[in-house]
């Protein structure tokens, strides 16, 4: 058999716009803004998210962040972190598009301040709202199945559901969930989006079919942010090629690799 190799992100399309990397890398919590441009080169990232709400108008950092995501050529996705209502995450939105001249969105809408899960009614009517408004949303939500379906019901065309609560960096805490999203959609694009702390973590995901990662804190917080960026661009990359190939089964008995043909009886 010849074997063809298959590149594994060229075929990874939101809303119409097709990408060569399934890596979406968030810009906060770096050190400083150099650091921040680093990682994104070095994470292959094509898509980065920003925070409206989040930048300071008295520091002047954020200029030099923005210049240099401007310089990037990466597409802008701003988000709606720290919402808590469907009004305030609305209003935001339309300013963010007012700003940053995107209709596209990372719908966050914050249902609880311990472990910043995602409100899922309020989401899912602001992602009614802003879609009937032209946006293109996509909602950071959690592995719930049904809550999922009502996010398609409502026209989103991209589902972000979470491997574990932002910033915890715990991976993939609910492989049962997560896996059931993936078995019964499968022919809408899913990122797994905030709780990943590992390179490790991102593969496991990808194997599992999802169809990109987005993170932030992983990155931002590593000892090493544009190594590390690197190093989940690679495993990420691995993971995709490993779904692509086809996993083996597991097995509950051993099974031996080497052929048995042609040994004495005695060792059969």
């Amino acid at each position: 058999m010849t074997y063809t190799p298959t590149l594994p992100a060229k075929n990874f399309t939101l809303y119409g716009e097709t990408f060569s990397s399934r890596f979406l890398l968030g810009t906060a919590l770096y050190a400083s803004p150099q650091l921040m441009r680093d990682s994104i080169i070095q994470s292959r990232a094509e898509i980065v998210t920003l925070g409206l709400r989040r930048q300071n108008p008295e520091d002047r950092s954020g200029d030099a962040i923005w210049k240099f995501i401007q310089e990037s050529g990466c597409r802008l996705l701003p988000n709606t972190a720290g919402c808590k209502s469907v009004k305030e995450a609305v209003t935001l939105a339309e300013m963010s598009r007012e700003i940053f001249d995107t209709d596209w969105i990372k719908l966050e809408v914050v249902g609880d301040d311990y472990n910043l899960q995602p409100d899922p009614f309020g989401l899912v009517e602001a992602s009614d709202i802003l879609i009937k408004k032209g946006f293109k949303v996509l909602p950071y939500c959690t592995d719930d199945l049904i809550l999922c379906k009502r996010l398609l019901d409502v026209g989103c065309e991209v589902l972000m559901p979470w491997g574990a609560p932002i910033g915890t960096g715990q991976g993939l805490l609910n492989r049962y969930n997560l896996r059931t999203l993936r078995e019964r959609i499968k022919d809408v694009p899913m990122i797994i989006d905030a709780g990943l702390g590992a390179p490790s973590q991102a593969a496991e995901a990808m194997e599992m079919g999802f169809d990109g990662i987005l993170l932030n804190t992983a990155v931002a917080k590593a000892h090493n942010p544009p190594l590390m960026a690197e190093a989940f661009a690679d495993a990420i990359d691995a993971g995709r090629k490993a779904y692509q190939a086809g996993l083996m089964q597991k097995r509950q008995t051993a099974s031996p690799s080497t052929p048995t043909i042609g040994q004495p009886f005695w060792h059969q």
